[in-house]
């Protein structure tokens, strides 16, 4: 599990690094002139800060991680598969369930959350480039202004959510890997569609998701 931890972590966060730095430094581009006409870019990092520690850093990460990790996982087992891999293991008295598919889970499970959280720093610290640019901000003044209205049900929720995206993408590529067929032909199919289908459900999940939290944010 610690390697798998290594291989869906440690390897997606230069992408990730990359990713939520740009994301913050274009959402905070296009929130600007929207707030100049209105006098109120003041307000930029408060929005910034509730825009990415509430949806795009979780969503962000999900989605890199469903494309990178979750293509990888549903290749890996059905290549696996195909080769006889998996049955061989049986012959070797080895559960392949538990070897192959909870570990991968349990990364997936535990590793987005971790990185989603370092998304939205970096995110944030994206925002402060561009801000500090025009504006000469201090970066502690900037995030104190960015977490003046984030509460602990914004970053509760943003964590329950990436627990949700990495079960999904987990067992998503698993389930597709271990049920590949028809060669290695067999295998490509199974990865598009443990990518196409895992970022679907995230989508879904996240409307799910908002609502409920929405719910308990106003009840």
């Amino acid at each position: 599990m610690i390697n798998q931890c290594f291989e869906v972590g440690l390897k997606s966060l230069s992408l990730i690094t990359l990713t939520g730095f740009i994301v913050g430094i274009v959402f905070t581009k296009q929130s600007r002139p929207s707030l100049e006409t209105f006098g109120a870019v003041s307000w930029l990092p408060s929005l910034i800060g509730i825009a990415i520690v509430r949806a795009l850093g979780p969503l962000v990460t999900a989605l890199i991680c469903a494309g990178k990790v979750g293509s990888s996982i549903s290749a890996e087992l059905g290549s696996m598969k195909v080769t006889e891999q998996i049955e061989a293991m049986e012959v070797s008295a080895i559960n392949p369930f538990k070897y192959l598919v909870v570990t991968r889970v349990l990364a997936t499970t535990i590793t987005i959350p971790i990185l989603a959280l370092y998304c939205s720093f970096i995110g944030l610290l994206g925002s402060y480039y561009n801000v500090h640019s025009e504006e000469s901000t201090s970066l502690v003044i900037f995030y104190k202004n960015a977490f003046s209205n984030i509460s602990f049900l914004d970053i509760f929720s943003s964590l329950a959510k990436s627990i949700v995206y990495g079960f999904t993408i987990g067992i998503i590529g698993c389930y597709k890997g271990y049920h590949a067929t028809q060669g290695t032909r067999g295998v490509g199919k199974a990865t598009n569609q443990a990518v196409v289908l895992a970022m679907f459900l995230i989508f879904f999940e996240e409307v799910i998701i908002v609502q409920i939290v929405n719910w308990i944010r106003y009840f």
